[in-house]
């Protein structure tokens, strides 16, 4: 029997009996029967770990600029008018969707990803891939005679 592909991009491949993620790590492989309370959420945004770090370095840059130039203020002005700007866009990173389940037992991340477009087509890719494996409730099989 074929196995039919519900959905394959470049980071994920929704197919009848599986569903693979290819985050930057290893990929992670899920057999769909045996996933449990599939669920949509919303991670929201949050503050990168490294923004912090970011904006103390513009401080000390500039407070180094202010004792060491000669006239500092012009060049002091600049450096924070573009300092500031670009540590501002990096502090935070934006929401996440992410694709929860229970699988074998266990509470899991399916698929994340900011790109709500990409999230929906690889949620109703799994959808789809779940509803097929259920039983009919027309006949459940079986033939009349």
């Amino acid at each position: 029997m074929r196995t039919r592909i519900y959905y394959r991009g470049p980071d994920a491949l929704v197919s009848d009996d599986r569903f693979v993620w290819h985050p930057t790590t290893a990929p992670q492989v899920f057999a769909i029967p045996d996933l449990r309370n599939v669920g949509l959420v919303q991670a929201p945004a949050r503050v990168r770990p490294h923004a912090a770090a970011a904006a103390a370095v513009a401080i000390a840059a500039a407070a180094a600029g202010w004792l060491l130039l000669p006239d500092p203020t012009v060049y002091v002005l600049a450096f924070l008018g573009l300092a500031i700007p670009g540590v501002a866009m990096m502090w935070r990173e934006p929401g996440r969707w992410e694709l929860h389940a229970q699988y074998r037992g266990t509470a899991v991340v399916l698929y994340s990803s900011p790109d709500a477009r990409v999230f929906n087509q690889v949620s109703r890719a799994l959808r789809r891939a779940m509803e097929d494996r259920r039983p009919s409730a027309w006949g459940y099989g079986l033939a009349a005679a």
